[in-house]
């Protein structure tokens, strides 16, 4: 496209700062550069961002454009959606992965800033809010949210687990605000002191929770789907990045879907790849991410993450984090039904897969189904040192967690897991007779 010498000029005086959209109009034949920016050990954002990238997907539907372009994926790993964020709005990342509430302040500072940006995908979600924890130290005595009155709790502000924190305190009575000595930190930092006796509690999103616990340095205190509400992450784009390259969004969010058909039909070799890339055990990976994890992948934009949305907006405004966000104007699934064609309609309607027990024998490339919790524990009895992970569902929530750190019940015949004391003694207050039992004492009884 003919320009001036003036436009020439201020595009070549901008293009350290447009990623893709100042070298895309460079002429047949340039190489265009595409910045992706993901968290690689956020892991329900792993089919737009580390397993993506394992794969090669992208780059592969990128080459099959033929457009003339030679292209080049500059992938930026970060550890929350804020950075993201603020390189969307510098300009510098084309498109960015992150979850629900960043997606809002996403929203709102691309607006903000006149560099709109737009919800065109979903990665993970979950229908009832169990991608977020609460957890505390394995030797604290906090047993339920109310029992943070007055302590010191670390999370990410502006972050689904934040999101999660004042929902959940909200409901048990406590102020937010004044209820708790609240730490705004990176979830990392969160991580250590609740290892060091800093904190009371850590509220954070995957896989802090389920890494912390399986290594032993953390207990669930609080599953984020007694909530029952959506939570998810998704695909965010610069509005003028699709615009002019609608081309090239249409090639992720191809690659988008296969690496989710890729994740759905080799759940184990997925999570191998996941851990590999991000350094996290990939028996933790696989309670999120597995056939049954707690996190469901499929990019299509369902109304009810969309409705949960929108109430989210509220919590933020209530933290003074942003203003009013038209939730509508910034989704925009119009690329993702384009990438997908006929399959869009039936990924729409598509319900999560129920929750049920699992085994990963050692040396297995598949896991193992159960339809009970007490069948899982019989068959663990009976290969004990051969088993690599064991996962049961809360029998009230769904989560999948660890069978070894859940909380056991037993009522009559039946052997019930849970992630959270709480919820363990919710079922035991409305059924007569059922008691908490140790994993051991759990296990010998299904024998």
């Amino acid at each position: 496209m003919k320009r001036t010498a003036v436009a020439a000029s201020i595009a070549a005086l901008l293009l350290p700062l447009s990623a893709c959209g100042g070298s895309a109009e460079a002429g047949s034949g340039s190489t265009v550069t595409v910045t992706i920016g993901y968290q690689s050990r956020t892991i329900n954002t792993v089919t737009a961002g580390t397993l993506l990238r394992s794969l090669g997907s992208f780059e592969k539907q990128l080459n099959s454009l033929h457009d003339g372009h030679t292209y080049k994926v500059d992938w930026q790993d970060y550890a929350t959606g804020a950075p993201i964020t603020a390189q969307m709005t510098a300009g510098k990342v084309d498109i960015g992965s992150m979850g629900d509430f960043p997606l809002l302040l996403n929203a709102a500072r691309g607006k903000q800033l006149g560099r709109p940006t737009r919800l065109v995908s979903v990665t993970g979600y979950n229908l009832r809010g169990g991608l977020n924890t609460v957890v505390t130290a394995p030797g604290s005595k906090l047993t339920s949210l109310q029992d943070l009155k007055g302590k010191k709790v670390s999370t990410s502000v502006g972050s689904a687990a934040d999101g999660t924190l004042v929902r959940a305190l909200q409901r048990a009575g406590i102020d937010p605000d004044k209820g708790i000595s609240k730490l705004n930190q990176q979830p990392a930092v969160g991580a250590s002191a609740l290892s060091s006796g800093g904190v009371d509690a850590l509220s954070q999103f995957v896989a802090w929770p389920g890494l912390l616990a399986y290594q032993g340095k953390a207990k669930a205190l609080y599953d984020g789907a007694q909530l029952n509400l959506p939570t998810f992450h998704g695909v965010t784009a610069r509005e003028d990045f699709a615009k002019q390259h609608p081309a090239v969004l249409e090639a992720f969010l191809k690659a988008q879907a296969a690496a989710t058909d890729y994740l759905n039909a080799h759940p184990v070799a997925a999570a191998e790849k996941v851990a590999k890339a991000t350094g996290l055990p990939a028996e933790v990976v696989y309670l999120y991410n597995g056939a049954r994890g707690i996190a469901t992948f499929d990019p299509a934009v369902k109304p009810q993450l969309v409705s949960a949305l929108k109430q989210d907006v509220s919590v933020l405004k209530a933290a003074k984090l942003t203003g009013d966000i038209n939730v509508d104007s910034f989704v925009d699934d119009q690329y993702v039904k384009k990438a997908l064609g006929p399959s869009y309609a039936g990924r729409l309607t598509a319900t999560p897969a129920p929750a049920a027990s699992e085994v990963w024998p050692k040396g297995s490339e598949k896991t193992v189904s159960f339809k009970s919790a007490k069948e899982l524990l019989i068959y663990v009895g009976g290969h004990q040192g051969g088993i690599r992970a064991a996962y049961v569902a809360d029998a009230t929530t769904g989560t999948l967690w660890f069978a070894d750190k859940a909380v056991w019940v037993a009522d009559g015949n039946q052997l019930l897991p849970f992630v959270t004391p709480a919820t363990a003694q919710a079922y035991i207050a409305a059924h007569g007779g059922a008691r908490t039992v140790s994993y051991r004492e759990a296990l010998e009884r299904a024998s």
